[in-house]
């Protein structure tokens, strides 16, 4: 991310607009390709198994659509006059993103959690989030005297996330053995066209000097603030998961998809939402931060927790 980051600093004309690399059709191409490859990849046999635990599914649903927003709105509220207006949204639009899907079933499996319940939450977040993401961002930019074509938005959305999304999963009959056959490939494959639209989320930025307005500033900023999110999103659930009565391998689960905000999702989502925005860079910043953040804390607490199945999870 930083190397796409660099590279767009250095040499940021290819991937702005009117670039050679014509940015405007290679973001939706590379979206595209992105969900059609999460399709091929998603198991419905193994969401069926987890869809019958209704009070997990609510409590993860409610963490990242609800809780995690009200914490971006405050946020919002809270740094106007010494936040950019940009990072501030940049900041509300990480609280509004959908819950990974990969890494939240994978550290729930690595501390011995519920991962049939992890597989259904992650998934159904992600198709919420085509939803619910544009119309929180839609609640916040009207809020702030910006209008937000809706309806246009969940159009382009459907059209280059769902549909790519629902033509992988009709696909996967056919290709499930090869895609299995294939996975690092896959993966390879899918984290490169996510670089390359990291890549051209910058360029604009840097060709409309966006970061010579703010510096090294925004970039503290924005890490110390989302350390924190996490920190309280991972113990406000935990709490909550004790009071609700939660089973360890539920617990697990809710920790992990509850606390996830999908960069995966995220930044091919800003693609197509704040594409014509020359600080889409600035925008996509707190996510960049959260995301490798919430891995690295996330491996750890797995790890620990695996090491002992009888002990109390605690962060």
């Amino acid at each position: 991310m930083l190397f796409a980051a660099v590279v767009a600093w250095v040499y940021p004309a290819p991937g702005a607009r009117g670039g050679w690399l014509y940015p405007e059709i290679l973001t939706k191409a590379g979206v595209a390709l992105i969900f059609f490859l999460h399709g091929m990849s998603l198991s419905f046999e193994a969401m069926k198994l987890g869809a019958m635990n209704w009070r997990l599914h609510a409590f993860v649903q409610i963490a990242v659509f609800l809780f995690f927003p009200a914490i971006g709105l405050v946020l919002m509220v809270g740094t106007q006059g010494w936040l950019s207006d940009d990072l501030r949204l940049g900041l509300f639009y990480l609280c509004a993103l959908p819950s990974t899907v990969s890494s939240s079933i994978a550290l729930t499996a690595t501390a011995g959690g519920n991962v049939p319940g992890a597989v259904f939450n992650a998934t159904l977040s992600s198709l919420l989030g085509i939803f619910l993401t544009p119309l929180w961002i839609k609640l916040v930019w009207q809020g702030n005297g910006a209008n937000m074509p809706l309806t246009d938005i969940v159009l382009d959305l459907t059209l280059w996330l769902l549909l790519p999304l629902i033509v992988g999963q009709i696909l996967r009959r056919w290709l499930a053995t090869w895609a299995k056959r294939n996975k690092s490939w896959i993966g390879v494959v899918d984290r490169l066209s996510i670089l390359l639209l990291i890549y051209t989320s910058f360029c604009d930025s840097f060709v409309f000097g966006v970061w010579t307005k703010h510096g090294v500033s925004v970039v503290v900023a924005s890490a110390i603030i989302s350390v924190v999110i996490f920190y309280l999103v991972l113990y406000v659930l935990g709490w909550l998961s004790d009071q609700l009565g939660f089973n360890r391998e539920d617990r697990i689960a809710a920790l992990f998809c509850g606390s996830k905000k999908s960069m995966a999702t995220g930044v091919p989502m800003a693609q197509l939402m704040f594409g014509s925005n020359p600080a889409l860079g600035l925008i996509l910043l707190p996510i960049m931060i959260y995301h490798p953040f919430q891995l690295i804390v996330g491996g750890i607490l797995a790890n620990k927790w695996a090491k002992d199945e009888s002990s109390r999870v605690t962060a």
